[in-house]
């Protein structure tokens, strides 16, 4: 879901990070505040001052958004969910959990719990705008806590709206499932209503552009419907991964006996007698039965091609480690998670020294796409 990110600190032990998208986001906001918004409402003010509240309203606005995650993670971690932690990006931020919240009532509290927070700090600062402005303040500035009322305001009931992926449709999804007992058709409900709203978002966005000439409006809300019909239908599916993989183990998914390369042997043997002929990226180096770790086609090309008769597999191979191996019988659900998490998308498959295979997240999609394309009703 995400590119690179940058760690910004930790507040009450989640780290937090910033996509690179989020940059782009601040930097609108910050201009569409200073040059639209702000003059809009208080004409005549200085340029610099308009900036000044601009910058004042973005940060109030990702402090709030931050709140917003925060309240979700606290939630979350209070019913045992481990949180990686939380990120600000493009369309705004996410908490993001290892595992999906194990009981309805733990997923309804912890999807309810983002909305409220975001009604408290509308609430919070409308009184806020209303004591300063019963002080004597400037009206510009008292129209910064007043953006950040409605700000928070339209947040809460956005995010209200009762599909995926967004909180009303985690709170729907918890309602059905604990009604239903049935978790999969709860998810199925939710995302396919999310997957609706998307569309709905999008060409209201088209028809903003063409009918009322507002591109930049209508390009905004096309970009949410598109990620909000995304990752609407990408939960489903990690769904049905999840229960195609529950109860199996690595060791039924892996690809045994895979083709391995030999420490002493040359990166030119490597890529003449190995890679080409395999059309594979990555293979284990083992020697004497052995696993030392693998070499791929990132080690070879950071060797000069002159040199590949003189340079041998161990001299540029990554050792093996926890980050490159899982074991045999791990779960075949946290080699998923594992794999997308890394960024190989590869794995050895070993106990020990001993190796028994590899698993790369390529296969083991094409594996689930196959299992639900013959298993799905007729």
């Amino acid at each position: 879901m995400f590119g690179r990110r940058m760690v910004l600190g930790r507040i009450l032990g989640f780290e937090i990070r910033a996509d690179i998208s989020w940059v782009f986001l601040a930097l609108l906001i910050l201009w569409s505040l200073a040059s639209g918004f702000f003059p809009s409402f208080y004409e005549g003010l200085p340029q610099g001052l308009y900036w000044t509240l601009a910058l004042v309203g973005t940060i109030g606005l990702f402090a709030s958004l931050l709140f917003h995650e925060l309240s979700h993670s606290v939630v979350a971690r209070a019913y045992g969910l481990e949180i990686q932690g939380i990120t600000l990006f493009l369309f705004g931020g996410a908490a993001e959990m290892r595992e999906e919240p194990r009981t309805a009532v733990s997923e309804f509290l912890m999807a309810i719990a983002g909305p409220i927070a975001s009604l408290v700090l509308a609430a919070g600062f409308y009184v806020l705008a209303l004591l300063v402005a019963g002080v004597g303040t400037p009206e510009h500035w008292v129209g910064v806590p007043r953006y950040l009322a409605i700000v928070n305001l339209a947040l809460a009931v956005f995010n209200l709206l009762p599909a995926f992926p967004m909180d009303g449709g985690r709170a729907l999804r918890a309602a059905l499932w604990y009604w239903g007992k049935d978790l999969r058709s709860a998810t199925k409900v939710a995302s396919r209503l999310g997957q609706g709203l998307g569309m709905l978002l999008m060409a209201a966005g088209i028809a903003q552009a063409i009918l009322l000439g507002n591109f930049v409006g209508g390009m905004w809300w096309f970009l949410i419907g598109l990620f909000v019909q995304g990752n609407a239908g990408a939960t489903y599916q990690q769904l049905l991964n999840r229960f195609a993989l529950h109860g199996m183990s690595v060791r039924e998914v892996m690809t045994e006996d895979p083709v391995v390369a030999d420490p002493d042997m040359t990166l030119r043997r490597l890529v003449d007698e190995v890679v080409y002929p395999q059309h594979h990226h990555r293979f284990p180096v083992v020697r004497e039965g052995r696993l030392l770790g693998y070499v791929g086609t990132n080690q070879i090309k950071q060797v000069d091609a002159d040199v590949w008769e003189r340079t041998r597999v161990g001299d540029v191979m990554v050792a093996a480690g926890d980050d490159n191996v899982i074991a045999p019988d791990a779960g075949a659900e946290k080699a998923l998670e594992r794999l997308q998490q890394s960024e190989t998308g590869w794995l050895m498959v070993a106990d020990g020294e001993r190796l028994h295979g590899v698993l790369a997240l390529r296969d083991l999609l094409q594996y689930l796409q196959l299992r639900q394309e013959l298993e799905a009703p007729a």
